[in-house]
């Protein structure tokens, strides 16, 4: 990614929640240390939007090689590899399975509907009753 194409970007979209850094900075801070908000601010400015463009870049470029259209989790980690994170694959694999898995739920709760084994149709007239039982239930509340 070029820095013409970044530029369009807006950094927040690049970027950690500020409660987020807030957060890790509180955790590696002694407790006699107090952090600005300016502080803050800049580290995010310079150091996680930076970050994130280093890993995003080389991502892009791994994803490129293996002539890939969409950068995926495999390509984050071998970015990571390729650039020296060594110490946060292990966490980040960890995080992408689980991330993996909880899609997997996901898409299978989507597809819960299908497997009863009702009509569309069915489904279409069990709901309108239902929508009637409630209308019927509201006019007597009103009266």
């Amino acid at each position: 990614m070029s820095d013409s194409e970044r530029s369009g970007l807006v950094d927040d979209e690049l970027s950690l929640p500020k409660a987020t850094v807030q957060k890790l900075i509180n955790e590696m801070m002694p407790d006699d240390i107090i952090c600005s908000k300016d502080t803050r601010d800049l580290l995010i400015d310079c150091c996680v939007v930076e970050f994130i463009h280093l890993i995003a870049s080389e991502a892009n470029e791994i994803c490129e090689k293996e002539t890939k259209k969409t950068i995926a989790g495999e390509h984050v980690v071998a970015a990571l590899q390729a650039l020296g994170f060594e110490e946060y694959v292990e966490e980040v694999d960890e995080v992408f399975k689980e991330h993996k898995k909880q899609q997997k739920d996901r898409d299978k709760k989507s597809t819960r509907l299908e497997n009863t084994g009702i009509s569309e149709e069915e489904l279409l007239r069990q709901q309108e009753l239902l929508f009637a039982q409630s209308r019927l239930k509201y006019e007597a509340q009103q009266q």
